[in-house]
């Protein structure tokens, strides 16, 4: 076993740990009613897929950095000697499902001296420089290695070296024996679950992680996006937002024309995780609102005329929409780096199933938008909203908000954007928040929204819409923000006020959101990287009043990261 140094002081730990800087998110406990309800089948699936996700969760780790299972056996080994240090970091290991992280003020969270986050994380060689990336890359195409550099180049891949070449290795070979176990596990599940179409995609999805075969990925992934009545949710999630190794490519003119001659598109690696969940049907029914609306959205985008996109103006979206009681979150979904997942739009734009007509699916995760303290909100809403517009924010709004947003992600160019590069994921996040925002107003005299609910949006989104820091380039959720702040500053949709609160300009959000969402759609329209890096780099600026609202931000709230509570699924796994 390597041995390891741990990077954080006891003093560090004792603080990174406690209460106030360590924000706990609850899942459904074991008497809770929503599982009481279930019926037995059901209740004994949940046991089996939490297993699946547990494993999951394994897999994850490795893909995030090479260290993470050593680090954790290490600390496991420490504690069981009465190692204090190794008990607290331990905690923030859980916490954040890793070695490193980034926490709410972008400071980089290192648990183990000398071991840093890498842009290729756990998928690429540890010592593999961008530089030698390229130039291998470059070489094994002339020498007419074009397979070998395709699966080098897929979403799939665990890369390794092999003499001075690179090989991609699909990770369901890479990772046989647990995705195997995984599979176990799903099939057990399907064989006591009561719903016969929640079954057949868990059929579909344990196939798929038997064969390293992206159709069976497919087929299992337009199934899923199908399933909307439903009592339980599951869900192996694949996003590509944490590999930075692979978004460098257009940066190497030579090496994007050689992939551009050969056909082969350069896809981020997929990161996973498990997501395990009961179907809440009111709140479900309440996400279902916005559907009718959808069509009527996709044909008010800007140059809809120039894209397919998944939603079609012309006929039912192919969209489902669940909102669940969260049990399990683990790998990808489930990390708590500075904040975590509110909901998910998948299958992502790169994924196969949208090319053989599958659709999408949006899952909201109840727990995790729940606040836990409404003091401490009012508490935020006094040191940075003009008081006038208190009268305009509700909590449940940033909700609607999210409905929109993730809606949005079906919006627009439905091709994927791998031209845009290491901008790809900073544009699209910023393409559904202003789709959100830019159709407020519409939906609003469709009958979606009252007019009140059309201010409490608009503010909520403004007042929110301000960090505690600003963000590294790496962080593409939070990179959007300073980018909408900065360009909407620019455009008088908020302003400071004399005792230094902001003041939403109500009436000029809309008009602001609609020009960037123009912008937005364009870029990815021309799939220009030069035009998105302007883009970016023009509008991500912290300005003066960013950095005013942070001040009174960090004094009310001290959270630096945060993590789960899973108390039903820990005794569903004992």
């Amino acid at each position: 076993m390597n041995k390891f140094e741990l990077n954080l002081s006891m003093d560090e730990l004792k603080k990174r740990t406690h209460k106030d800087y360590l924000t706990t998110k609850k899942f459904l406990k074991s008497d809770a009613p929503e599982y009481l309800a279930l019926a037995d089948g059901d209740k004994e699936a949940l046991k089996y897929l939490v297993r699946a996700a547990v494993i999951l969760e394994k897999i994850n780790m490795q893909i995030d950095c090479k260290y993470n299972l050593e680090f954790k056996a290490f600390l496991e080994d420490e504690i069981k000697k009465g190692n204090e240090q190794a008990k607290l970091t331990k905690i923030l290991f859980d916490a954040q499902k890793g070695m490193n992280a980034i926490d709410s003020m972008s400071t980089p969270i290192n648990l183990a001296k000398g071991i840093v986050q890498k842009p290729g994380k756990g998928v690429y060689p540890e010592d593999l420089s961008k530089e030698e990336f390229h130039s291998v890359l470059i070489r094994m195409i002339k020498e007419g290695q074009i397979e070998e550099v395709k699966n080098i180049l897929t979403q799939r891949s665990m890369v390794i070296r092999q003499g001075e070449d690179l090989r991609g290795i699909d990770y369901i070979d890479y990772f046989k024996d647990d995705f195997a176990k995984i599979a176990d596990e799903i099939e057990k599940a399907a064989s006591v679950s009561t719903n016969e179409d929640f079954n057949e995609y868990l059929k579909l999805q344990a196939k798929a992680l038997r064969k390293a075969d992206p159709m069976l990925d497919a087929y299992a992934d337009k199934k899923w996006a199908t399933l909307q009545d439903t009592p339980l949710e599951f869900t192996i999630t694949r996003e590509n937002y944490e590999d930075e190794m692979t978004g460098t490519i257009v940066e190497n003119e030579e090496l994007s024309a050689l992939l551009k001659e050969h056909n082969i598109s350069p896809i981020p690696k997929d990161f996973l995780g498990g997501r395990v969940g009961i179907i809440n049907k009111k709140g479900t029914e309440t996400l279902l609102a916005i559907k009718k609306y959808l069509p009527v959205l996709a044909d008010n985008m800007p140059f809809n005329n120039e894209y397919t996109q998944t939603i079609s103006a012309e006929a039912d979206s192919e969209q489902t929409m669940v909102d669940v009681d969260m049990v399990y979150a683990g790998g990808d979904v489930g990390e708590y780096r500075g904040g975590i997942t509110l909901a998910e739009n998948l299958p992502n734009s790169d994924k196969l199933s949208l090319t053989i007509g599958g659709g999408r699916r949006n899952v909201y995760h109840r727990q995790i938008r729940f606040i836990s303290d409404m003091s401490k909100l009012q508490e935020r809403l006094d040191a940075i909203l003009d008081k006038n517009q208190h009268q305009y924010y509700l909590d449940e709004a940033d909700h609607w908000f999210t409905i929109g947003h993730e809606n949005a992600h079906s919006l627009g160019p439905k091709e994927g954007s791998e031209k845009l590069g290491k901008y790809r994921n900073i544009i699209e996040e910023n393409k559904a928040d202003m789709g959100a925002l830019a159709f407020v107003d519409l939906l609003t005299e469709l009958g979606m929204y009252t007019p009140e609910q059309r201010l409490q949006i608009i503010v909520t989104f403004v007042a929110d819409n301000f960090l505690k820091s600003k963000p590294t380039m790496s962080q593409a959720h939070r990179v959007r923000t300073v980018m909408q702040n900065k360009f909407m500053y620019d455009r008088g949709v908020y302003e400071i006020t004399s005792d230094e609160k902001i003041h939403v300009n109500i009436d000029k959000v809309v008009p602001a959101a609609k020009e960037m969402l123009s912008e937005i759609v364009r870029i990815q329209i021309d799939e220009d990287y030069e035009k998105a890096e302007k883009y970016v780099n023009d509008n991500f600026v912290w300005t003066p009043e960013m950095e005013l609202i942070a001040q009174k931000l960090q004094k009310v709230n001290k959270s630096l990261n945060g993590r789960l509570e899973t108390e039903l699924a820990d005794k569903l796994l004992a």
